[in-house]
């Protein structure tokens, strides 16, 4: 039986920043940073074992280009934790809807319901099988790497990580990312776009666990509505609400 991971903390990975490559067998996508980067259609690239030097502007920008087409984000998200043994923790089916510049939406379909969803202001998390709900106050400066990249925040990358960016095929890219603070959390992060569509992200933490999240029946820039990204409390005398909100000005 998997255990339960924290989805906040995961959304937090990914807002505090989700395979074909799984029909070839997923394993590939989890080799050590420097030796292979395959794409989920099979194309493989091949990637220098050495941390690229930084300053290269160029590859920032490249990135920027890409994320710029993401102004709204719907996909079918599966997501793998896998151990720094190989194992694989948790597997997870996930709804996640963006809306630049705030509107975060991530729901835990499989195997344990959860819903995190941010408007910009207010961070609701929602339990519903343990009729638990949190509620705090959204900083974004709190946001982590996968949350700042969507959103468009890449200054704030450009400080903490050297970006390398691999064309493939000649319309895809791969953007590898190395924390230039030795003390990071990550090792490594991984990006690919197919034809300008974000396919997948995989973190790899300095301890050995790797989060893979892979984006199917992708929809860019369709209408999302701001009500998506607003909680509504159910009415259920059971429900144990929490709410962690700071009054602004006291």
């Amino acid at each position: 039986m998997s255990k339960r991971v924290n989805a906040l903390q995961l959304s937090r990975q990914f807002a505090l920043f989700s395979v074909t490559a799984l029909a070839l067998g997923f394993s590939s996508w989890f080799l050590p940073s420097g030796l292979q980067a395959q794409h989920g259609h099979g194309h493989t690239t091949a990637v220098e074992s050495d941390v690229p030097a930084a300053g290269i502007s160029t590859d920032l920008e490249t990135l920027n280009q890409q994320l710029d087409n993401l102004q709204t984000f719907r996909a079918d998200v599966r997501q793998l934790i896998v151990e720094n043994t190989g194992g694989v923790l948790e597997e997870s089916e996930i709804l996640f809807m963006l809306k630049r510049p705030h509107g975060f939406y991530w729901e835990t379909l499989q195997p344990f319901p959860e819903l995190i969803v941010t408007d910009g202001e207010t961070l609701w998390n929602y339990q519903p099988d343990l009729l638990q709900l949190s509620i705090e106050n959204w900083d974004a400066s709190r946001s982590e790497l996968a949350a700042q990249l969507l959103s468009g925040n890449t200054e704030a990358i450009a400080d903490e990580y050297t970006v390398s960016a691999i064309p493939v095929n000649g319309t895809d890219w791969e953007f590898l990312l190395y924390p230039n603070d030795p003390a990071s959390l990550y090792e490594q992060v991984s990006l690919y776009f197919e034809q300008g569509e974000l396919v997948s992200i995989l973190l790899i933490n300095t301890n050995g666990q790797r989060t893979f999240w892979e984006f199917n029946n992708r929809e860019i820039n369709i209408e999302l509505d701001a009500s998506l990204f607003v909680f509504e409390t159910p009415d259920d005398e059971f429900l144990d609400i929490v709410d962690k909100r700071e009054t602004v000005g006291l």
